[in-house]
């Protein structure tokens, strides 16, 4: 017999999972809730071997969050997400917290017993969404580290005056401001900017600022220096 919790904020979806799910031979629904709280609670009471589990519920990641503390608690409990929409972030999240599978809550009765089936004795192939999913997020993580890598080596080019300058810049300081700060002619400060300019290879510094501050640049290089001093 395969113990089933049902977590659903809306009560008559609830209810058609339920009574759906009692009526396959194996399976037995031993508890349906409504918030992540609760979800948390009757894992905790029942133990149920998988837990369908909505996402959006009191907050936008109640079910997310739930199922992060459950998981941490109870590992071998199976958990399979429900969502209205197959949206990357959310799916990939729910697989990074340890998610056994995840259900669109118009999947047929079917797909939902052969997911069930599946979750409980293993057999959890990566299908071709899930592993499409997957591999967008790998390519846009290895697009930002390629980016950071890329940003950090020009920014070891500039001098240690240049780097002043783009760091203040980065604070959000004017140009007249830095001149006050430096001691130095707005010429000295335009020469400066026009090298910097010239090593990120952009037209203005409102890119290259945006581009260090994106990739929180001086807050890497900060932690660096601190980690040196300690």
């Amino acid at each position: 017999m395969i113990t089933i919790m049902v977590v659903d904020d809306i009560v008559p979806i609830a209810k058609k999972y339920t009574q759906f799910l009692n009526q396959v031979d194996n399976f037995k629904v031993v508890a349906i809730v409504h918030s992540g709280y609760e979800a948390v609670m009757n894992c905790a009471i029942h133990k149920p071997d998988i837990i369908l589990m909505d996402v959006e519920m009191e907050t936008r990641t109640a079910g997310l969050d739930a199922t992060k503390y459950i998981l941490e608690k109870f590992p071998n409990t199976k958990i399979i997400i429900l969502t209205v929409y197959e949206d990357d972030e959310t799916v990939f999240k729910a697989f990074q917290l340890g998610v056994t599978d995840y259900l669109l809550k118009n999947s047929t009765p079917a797909e939902m017993v052969t997911c069930i089936n599946d979750a409980y004795n293993n057999r959890s192939p990566i299908r071709p969404t899930i592993a499409q999913k997957i591999r967008r997020e790998f390519q846009r993580v290895k697009k930002s580290e390629s980016s950071f890598l890329y940003c950090l080596h020009l920014v070891t080019q500039l001098t240690q005056t240049e780097l002043d300058i783009l760091d203040l810049m980065s604070q959000g300081y004017t140009r007249k401001q830095i001149c006050k700060i430096r001691c130095v002619e707005l010429s000295t400060i335009k020469t400066q900017i026009n090298n910097i300019l010239k090593k990120f290879n952009c037209n203005s510094m409102e890119e290259v600022v945006s581009q260090v501050n994106e990739l929180n640049i001086f807050e890497y290089i900060r932690n660096i220096r601190n980690q040196k001093d300690f």
